[in-house]
């Protein structure tokens, strides 16, 4: 646990937030903010070749205090999350494709995004929850200078697919204090097929090592709210096609079996899923149960305890 809490306080205070942005904007010129290696010049608004189809700016489709995601986050006021527009991903079955796969949002500046996360505050988040921020890292780091010094003090969630690189998850050291990954996939060939980057398991393997050198297991407060520390997302897809077992083992032995993993069973064929048949369909119950015995086979311990709606309507 650093000095202070959150961690971009000591940050900012040490005049380091400054000197992450200016490196991470400096990036946007040749992009390589996230694994794609585009090498688009974003900085001058260029956006053509860029996987993730955005320019300067980041785009931000919404934001609101957000009742439906894990407890821990949640809490009773809700997590005050900012929904970015685009992705470094192509998940043919992506449940939110209006905003990761088509334009939806609009441009904005960093005091317009520092503004956002102070508006959330205000309403009474409990933390400031950013989803799907990999390919606009540095335009975060440019805004939260401006929103510390306006006052910002909720701790901020990094929500993502793990489809990250190693240096902006360097440059996120000191700023974010809870880190969610999603575990998509663990085969490769799976991953090409399905999120359009064979090289996606090995990148998220990096990713959440990292992550969890910054913050470690997952800490919460008297209230249940997280802390600091790691919540991994891990979707059970339909023939067992995510990899659960090795993803598990892998959490298990080469992170911690502490490590706070939400199984969720919430898949259903969306966007392009229907042209694959093996995926058009979707999970059924006992497939989420079997997903969870082989977690804690593989030596896990800690699960968000929340039982899936789909498991309601099993007779």
């Amino acid at each position: 646990m650093t000095a202070s809490w959150p961690c971009y306080l000591e940050t900012y205070e040490r005049g380091l937030l400054d000197r992450k942005a200016a490196r991470a904007l400096e990036w946007l010129a040749d992009c390589t903010a996230c694994p794609r290696l585009c090498h688009v010049n974003r900085l001058k608004g260029e956006s053509k070749g860029a996987v993730c189809r955005t320019g300067r700016y980041a785009v931000v489709a919404s934001y609101f205090p957000h009742l439906g995601e894990e407890d821990c986050l949640r809490g009773t006021r809700g997590s005050g999350t900012i929904f970015f527009g685009w992705c470094n991903l192509r998940c043919v079955f992506c449940q939110n494709f209006e905003l990761s796969q088509q334009r939806s949002g609009s441009e904005a500046t960093a005091r317009e995004l520092a503004a956002m996360m102070l508006e959330l505050q205000a309403r009474g988040c409990h933390n400031v929850n950013l989803v799907t921020p990999e390919h606009v890292v540095p335009q975060i780091l440019e805004a939260m200078p401006l929103a510390v010094s306006g006052g910002l003090r909720l701790p901020v969630v990094y929500n993502t697919s793990a489809y990250d690189s190693l240096e902006s998850l360097a440059l996120m050291d000191g700023v974010v204090d809870i880190y969610m990954p999603d575990f998509k996939f663990w085969d490769p060939e799976v991953a090409r097929r399905y999120v359009k980057a064979r090289d996606y398991p090995e990148r998220a393997r990096e990713a959440i090592r990292e992550m969890h050198r910054q913050v470690g297991d997952l800490v919460m407060d008297d209230r249940g709210l997280a802390r600091r520390g790691v919540l991994v997302r891990h979707l059970v897809m339909p023939h067992g096609l995510a990899g659960t077992r090795e993803i598990a083992r892998f959490l298990a032995r080469e992170i911690s079996p502490a490590t706070y993993v939400n199984i969720m069973a919430q898949y259903f064929p969306a966007w392009k899923a229907e042209q694959y048949p093996e995926i058009a369909r979707p999970t059924r119950p006992d497939e989420w149960r079997e997903a969870v015995a082989i977690a804690r086979q593989e030596g896990l311990t800690r699960f968000d305890h929340r039982r899936p709606e789909s498991l309601l309507f099993e007779q």
